[in-house]
């Protein structure tokens, strides 16, 4: 393998301005090429540059759309943190006049207790007076005997 290379490193090396098979295509091809490329470059930029403004375009739109439909889901998110705000404002509204009707009912079960302890008082009063005054009808009447 390296025998052949050799040989063909001493072929290209002594006939320099002969061209090889191998060689001659190899400079065809790149002639060709380069002679393509020329003759369609200006053609694929203007290709390409056309394809990139349709591109840019369509991107563009798709960004417009995306914006528009992020200020939706904006808006919608705003209104329902709103309507949130609201209903708990409302809950808390309500449990504030829980708070307060909850206090007032403690407040008016504490004046009935000490209402009922007075009438309990008064009540024993009252039996003790009654005993008092039928002792002392009792003694009247012992007395006018």
């Amino acid at each position: 393998m390296t025998h052949e290379r050799e040989s063909k490193l001493d072929s290209s090396a002594s006939g320099a301005g002969r061209a090889t098979p191998l060689s001659s295509r190899r400079d065809n091809t790149a002639r060709g090429a380069g002679q393509a490329a020329d003759d369609t470059n200006p053609k694929d930029y203007k290709k390409m540059y056309e394809q990139a403004l349709q591109t840019n375009e369509k991107l563009k739109t798709r960004l417009e759309d995306s914006r528009k439909e992020l200020a939706r889901i904006q808006a919608r998110l705003e209104r329902a943190t709103q309507k949130q705000g609201k209903i708990s404002e409302s809950k808390s509204n309500v449990m504030e006049t829980q708070k307060r009707e909850k206090h007032v009912l403690e407040k008016k079960i504490s004046e009935m207790e000490d209402e009922l302890k007075v009438k309990t008082e008064l009540k024993s009063e009252n039996q003790r007076l009654k005993d008092e005054n039928g002792a002392l009808i009792r003694v009247i009447s012992k007395l006018s005997k």
